[in-house]
């Protein structure tokens, strides 16, 4: 082994890891770069519809972005421990390294990083994901990563997830990223037609669906919890140091995302009945029901189209409405006498 500078030959080093997951940066930079379009855009609308439509757009593209950032995020329910443990089997050599466990809809992801970097005359930097998506097998991922040999911390929480564990992590973990991914795919599809109704001037519903596009990711969020939490939990001991793992940022998110869509539905849905046209105005719908009615921003109130010439003309009326039909129902009552009757 010296030739090799006091390492095992058969163990492939660390491979390459982008900064974060590139499904996630996908989804952000798609997000972002339509936000960019509808800013530079934004010059051409005048007035304080060009504030209304910001924040409409901000806030739509913000909700539909964490539905699916989260739906590929993997970290649900994560963990993280600093110990001193075993680097390969077989070894009596330790390292003391951070060690952190994020798990998704999707798998589970494992990082395991020196402290310092450099030990053992090799780079401690590993981060590998196992997944149990349908048509993946995970027991054969697990097996590819004993037979690359890799770090014995990084093997052992990757076997707790294994079917055959007698921990049951697999099962319980899988069935809630499964069913918890449909329901926030159905949530995006709420979202979408939300933006297809809001749209057009049916605005009660584009709220109705919003309203339903927080209660599917509300759903999603109890499910995951309740299938979660059936399990005892499975005790992961590192070395010196247990790994305990609670809710995640993607969870959190997700609620604070779901309250948000629940709280415009219902604000819309109370705005739909107290002020019908200020919601109208506010989403540039200028047509309502009355179509002989038209919204005066200036005058704060509804205007009609009898009194709109009146009030925005410069010059009085000479002959009120009144009189003339006054004296044509005289006429019609009291004919005039011709002149050679007498």
């Amino acid at each position: 082994m010296a030739a090799f500078g006091h390492t095992f030959p058969f163990y492939a080093g660390p491979k390459p890891t982008f900064p974060m997951d590139t499904t996630l940066a996908v989804i952000i930079t798609i997000f972002l770069t339509a936000l960019v379009t509808f800013i530079i855009i934004l010059p051409g609308i005048r007035g304080k519809m060009r504030l209304f439509w910001l924040l409409r757009v901000v806030t739509s593209l913000f909700i539909g972005a964490v539905i699916l950032a989260v739906n590929f995020s993997s970290e649900w329910s994560v963990g993280q421990v600093s110990t001193n443990m075993s680097y390969k089997a077989f070894s009596s050599q330790w390292i003391s390294a951070d060690i952190g466990l994020q798990v998704g809809l999707r798998g589970v992801n494992i990082t395991l990083t020196g402290t310092p970097v450099q030990q053992l005359n090799e780079t401690i930097n590993y981060n590998e994901e196992f997944t149990w998506l349908l048509g993946e097998n995970y027991a054969e991922e697990y097996a590819r990563a004993l037979e690359k040999g890799l770090p014995d911390p990084v093997l052992y929480l990757a076997e707790k997830f294994t079917p055959n564990s007698p921990c049951g992590l697999h099962s319980q973990y899988r069935l809630a990223g499964h069913y918890t991914s449909t329901i926030l795919w159905v949530a995006f599809l709420c979202w979408l037609l939300a933006n297809v109704m809001l749209s057009m001037p049916v605005l009660v519903y584009g709220g109705v669906m919003l309203l339903a596009t927080g209660i599917f990711q509300l759903l999603g969020l109890l499910f995951f919890s309740m299938a979660t939490s059936l399990a005892p939990p499975c005790p992961l001991r590192l070395g010196t140091a247990i790994l305990h793992t609670h809710h995640g940022p993607a969870f959190w998110i997700t609620l604070t995302t779901g309250l948000l869509c629940v709280l415009l539905g219902l604000a819309m849905g109370v705005a739909h009945r107290m002020q019908p046209h200020r919601l109208k105005v506010f989403f540039n719908h200028r047509v309502g029901e009355n179509p002989g009615l038209e919204w005066n921003p200036e005058e704060g109130g509804l205007l009609s189209p009898r009194y709109r010439s009146t009030a925005e003309s410069p010059e009085p009326q000479d002959i009120p409405l009144s009189e003339t039909s006054s004296k044509g129902c005289c006429e019609k009552e009291h004919p005039s006498v011709p002149a050679h009757a007498l």
